[in-house]
C-alpha cells in the first residue's frame, strides 16, 4: 500500500467502477423489502450549494445502507426546471453577457435557448454529484419538462379541471413588478424595513397608513368593534382626502386597536387583508396601480403613470398642501419581497388559476395523523398540521415563459366586447401587452382543439401563462416512478424515504402528499426526513453568494468527498441547522479528511500484522475479547440508528469506535504480537469498512480492494 491515501487519484476510478459494474440499478438478486428514494430535483439553472451536498450526504448514505441490507433498492435522480428562478437566472445571463432581452429574443427562442440552459446546468450537476458519491440509478434519470412527464401534468390539470378542483377567478394575489408575475405566499419572503407612518385626516376620523398612495382606491374605514373610541362612528361617514369621497365607517375583528389611530383606511384592490374585510362586508373593488407597478384608474392627473415611490412622495405633498396631513413618525415592518428577485411585492387583484385546497389537504392532514407519512424530526409534524390547517386556495398560473404552458385555450368568436376582441389579437400576434385576464370561456385540452365547443369558431389561441414550478415538482414521485421503467411504479411506489429541508416542508412536502393521494390514492413516501440547514455564527445561511459557505467542490477538491460528506452528517441532530463558521467548516472537513488517512494507516498496519504471519489471535485473549465485544455493540448501534434514520449518531459512534477504541486503545495494546491478532484485526477492520461504507463509500471502497475482500463494498454483506 502507498504510505497515505489520495483521494484525487481513486474517487473517479472508484465511481466509474460502480457505474460501469451496474451496481447503482435495482440488483435483481436482491431479496428483502423494496427501498426507494426519489431525489428532491435540484434547479438546473447553477451549480450545487452545501444545502444539496447535504441531502446527497444523507441519501446517499441510506441507499448504500439497504443495498448492503439486501434490499430492491432504488435512488431516482432528476432535476426541476424552476420557472420563475431560472428565468430570472438567465434573463440575468442575457443582460450580462448579450446586453439583450427575453422580449427582443421572443417567446420560441428564449424557450429554447433557457432549455439549452438547464441542460448544460445539468451536466455540471451531474458532475458534481457524481463526485460526491451518489449511487443514484442514471439510466432513469428525470426532467421536469421531459415530454412524457409534461403530459402526466397537463392531464392532472384537465382532470382537475374536470372535477372542479381548478378554477378561474379574480382574487387578490402577490404581485412581483419585476418578474411581471403572480406568486403564491409560499414563494415571497418577509423583509423588515422602516418607512414612514403617516396620520392622515379623513374628517371624523384620524387614520395611520405607510401606503397613502392607495387613498384613491379607499372603499371604507374600518374600526374593531370592541374599541370603545369608535362605537359612535360605526354605520357614519369618513372622507378620503384630496378625492372628497365619502365612505362607510364599519366594523371588523381584524382591525388591530394598537397600529396607528385604531381606524384602518381600507383599500381591497391593494391589501390583503383589506380584501378579506371587503369580502366580509360586501366592498366594491378599486385598483389604483397596474401591473407594470405604475399609477393607474381614477386618480388625480399629476400621478398618472408615476412608480409606486414616486407616487408616495408626490401624495404625501398634495396632502400636506391641502392640510390633510396631521403628522408622520418612523415605523419598523415586514415587508413582503419577492423570493427570487427581493423586489417588494404588489397586493394587485388578478384573474388567476386557482386549486381548491381544502379537499385536497383534508386527508393529507389525515395521512400524517395516522401514521401513513411520518415526519422526522416530529416536530415538524406540528408545523405541518398548523399549515395544513389553514392553508388557502393555491395561485398556479404564472405569467413567464419557462415552464409547462398552461392547456387553455380561448376562441375569437366568444370573446363579445371591443376590449376582449383587442385583446384577443394581441394575444393572436404574441403580444406581451396582451391582458388574456379580460377574456372568458376558456377551453381546457391538451391538445389544441379543432373547433370552439360553444360556438364552432376556429380561431383559437392557447394561454401565455405557464404553471406555477411546484405544480409539477409536488407530482414528482409518481411522475417519475410512473416513467421511469416497466413495473418501477408498481414495485417502488410508495417510495420509502423523502429527504429534504424544512425550508419548503409546504412548498413541496405537503404538496407531494396532496397530489400523491389524490391521483394515486395513496401516500407518495412513507417518512418525510426533514433536514436543518448549515447557518454562519451570525445565524446567515450559509451561501456562494453570501461569501460565507465553503464551496463544496472546492472542499472536494482538496480533501475529497468522503471528508466533506462526514463534516456535512457526523454528529448532527435531524432537522436542527448547523451554526459553524466558514472557518470552522473547513476544519471540520479537514478533520475528517484526517479520519480518511487514520483508516489508510490502520489498514497498512493490518496488512503488515497479517504478512507477519497468523498466530492464534482467536477472541481469547482479553483485549481481543473486548474489541470484538466493541464490535459487536457497535453493529448493533449502528444498525439501530440508520433504521431510525439517526444518521448523525450512526456515523458519530462509527468514528469514535474506529479512532478511539480500535486505532488508540486496541491497535497499540497489540503492536507487539500483531501476527498473532492478525485475524481479529482483520475482522475488526473490513466489519468497521462496511459499516462506514454508507458515510465514507470511496476510502473504504479503495482500502476492501487493498484487502483483497471478494467483490466491490458497495454490495457487500452489511454486518448482522
Amino acid at each position: 500500500m502507498d504510505k497515505t491515501y489520495n483521494h484525487k487519484t481513486t474517487e473517479s476510478d472508484i465511481y466509474k467502477m460502480w457505474e460501469d459494474g451496474g451496481y447503482f440499478k435495482p440488483l435483481e438478486t436482491a431479496t428483502g423489502a423494496p427501498f426507494s428514494i426519489v431525489m428532491p430535483p435540484p434547479n438546473a439553472n447553477g451549480e450545487l450549494h452545501l444545502g444539496h451536498a447535504t441531502f446527497v450526504a444523507v441519501s446517499d448514505a441510506l441507499v448504500r445502507y439497504h443495498r448492503m441490507k439486501g434490499d430492491p433498492t432504488l435512488w431516482l435522480p432528476g432535476v426541476d426546471h424552476a420557472g420563475i428562478l431560472t428565468q430570472v437566472t438567465f434573463e440575468k445571463k442575457l443582460k450580462k453577457e448579450e446586453n439583450t432581452t427575453r422580449h427582443a429574443l421572443g417567446r420560441a427562442e428564449f424557450h429554447r435557448r433557457c432549455y439549452d440552459f438547464c441542460m448544460w446546468s445539468k451536466e455540471k450537476m451531474e458532475e458534481q454529484l457524481r463526485a460526491l458519491g451518489a449511487s443514484c440509478d442514471w439510466s432513469r434519470e428525470k426532467f421536469t419538462l421531459d415530454p412524457e412527464i409534461s403530459k402526466m401534468v397537463l392531464e392532472t390539470f384537465v382532470r382537475m379541471y374536470g372535477e372542479g378542483l381548478v378554477y378561474r377567478g379574480y382574487r387578490i394575489v402577490n404581485w412581483c413588478p419585476r418578474c411581471t408575475t403572480t406568486l403564491a405566499d409560499l414563494e415571497t419572503v418577509d423583509k423588515e424595513q422602516t418607512d414612514k407612518l403617516y396620520y392622515l385626516d379623513y374628517g371624523t376620523v384620524t387614520i395611520a397608513t405607510v401606503r397613502p398612495e392607495t387613498i384613491f382606491a379607499d372603499v371604507a374605514v374600518a374600526v374593531n368593534p370592541a374599541d370603545k373610541r369608535y362605537k359612535s362612528l360605526i354605520g357614519k361617514s369618513a372622507v378620503v382626502p384630496l378625492i372628497n369621497k365619502s365612505v362607510p365607517v364599519i366594523a371588523d375583528d381584524a382591525v388591530e386597536t394598537e397600529f396607528g389611530t385604531g381606524a384602518l383606511k381600507v383599500t381591497p384592490g391593494h391589501d390583503i387583508t383589506d380584501y378579506e374585510i371587503g369580502q366580509r362586508h360586501a366592498l366594491s373593488v378599486v385598483s389604483v396601480i397596474d401591473f407594470d407597478g405604475r399609477m393607474t384608474g381614477n386618480i388625480p392627473a399629476e400621478l398618472a403613470g408615476l412608480d409606486v415611490t414616486a407616487a408616495r412622495a408626490k401624495t404625501v405633498d398634495m396632502l400636506k398642501a391641502a392640510g390633510k396631513l396631521v403628522k408622520t413618525e418612523e415605523y419598523a415592518h415586514n415587508v413582503k419581497t419577492c423570493e427570487r428577485c427581493a423586489t417588494v411585492i404588489e397586493p394587485l387583484i388578478s384573474r388567476q388559476w386557482f386549486v381548491k385546497i381544502a379537499s385536497l389537504a383534508k386527508p393529507a392532514i389525515k395521512a400524517v395523523e395516522d401514521g401513513r407519512v411520518v415526519i422526522t424530526p416530529k416536530k415538524y409534524e406540528h408545523m405541518y398540521f398548523a399549515w395544513m390547517n389553514q392553508i388557502r386556495d393555491w395561485p398556479i398560473s404564472r405569467q413567464l415563459w419557462w415552464g409547462h404552458r398552461l392547456p387553455v385555450w380561448y376562441c375569437a368568436g366568444c370573446q363579445t366586447s371591443s376590449e376582449q376582441q383587442r385583446e384577443f389579437e394581441l394575444l393572436a400576434q404574441n403580444d406581451t401587452r396582451a391582458k388574456t385576464d379580460i377574456l372568458d370561456d376558456p377551453i381546457v385540452s391538451i391538445e389544441r382543439p379543432v373547433k370552439c365547443p360553444k360556438c364552432s369558431g376556429s380561431n383559437l389561441v392557447q394561454d401565455p401563462d405557464t404553471f406555477d414550478a411546484w405544480f409539477s415538482s409536488g407530482q414528482w414521485p409518481v411522475t417519475t416512478l410512473k416513467t421511469s421503467g416497466t413495473g418501477d411504479f408498481e414495485k417502488f411506489y410508495p417510495t420509502s424515504v423523502m429527504n429534504t429541508a424544512y425550508e419548503i416542508l409546504f412548498l413541496w412536502v405537503a404538496r407531494m402528499i396532496m397530489f400523491g393521494l389524490y391521483l394515486t390514492g395513496d401516500v407518495p413516501f412513507k417518512v418525510a426526513l426533514i433536514n436543518g440547514v448549515l447557518r454562519d455564527d451570525t445565524g446567515k445561511k450559509m451561501s456562494k453568494s453570501l461569501g460565507n459557505g465553503v464551496n463544496p467542490n472546492e472542499a472536494i477538491d482538496q480533501y475529497g468527498a468522503d471528508a466533506v460528506r462526514m463534516a456535512l452528517v457526523a454528529g448532527r441532530d435531524n432537522g436542527n441547522d448547523l451554526m459553524i463558521s466558514k472557518g470552522q467548516m473547513e476544519e471540520r472537513i479537514r478533520g475528517y479528511r484526517n479520519f480518511s488517512n487514520k483508516l489508510w494507516n490502520v489498514t497498512r498496519f493490518v496488512t503488515m500484522a497479517g504478512e507477519a504471519g497468523t498466530g492464534g489471535g482467536d477472541g481469547k485473549n482479553v483485549d481481543d475479547a473486548r474489541i470484538l465485544d466493541e464490535l459487536k455493540i457497535t453493529v448493533a448501534k449502528v444498525t439501530d440508528y440508520m433504521e431510525a434514520y439517526r444518521l448523525g449518531e450512526a456515523s458519530q459512534e462509527l468514528y469514535d469506535f474506529v479512532w478511539h477504541k480500535f486505532a488508540d486503545v486496541y491497535i497499540e495494546k497489540v503492536k507487539d504480537r500483531r501476527g498473532d491478532a492478525a485475524p481479529v484485526l482483520r475482522q475488526v477492520l473490513t466489519t468497521s469498512l462496511r459499516l462506514l461504507h454508507p458515510f465514507m463509500p470511496f476510502v473504504t471502497e479503495a482500502l476492501w480492494q487493498e484487502l483483497g475482500e471478494p467483490g466491490p463494498l458497495i454490495v457487500a454483506e452489511w454486518p448482522r
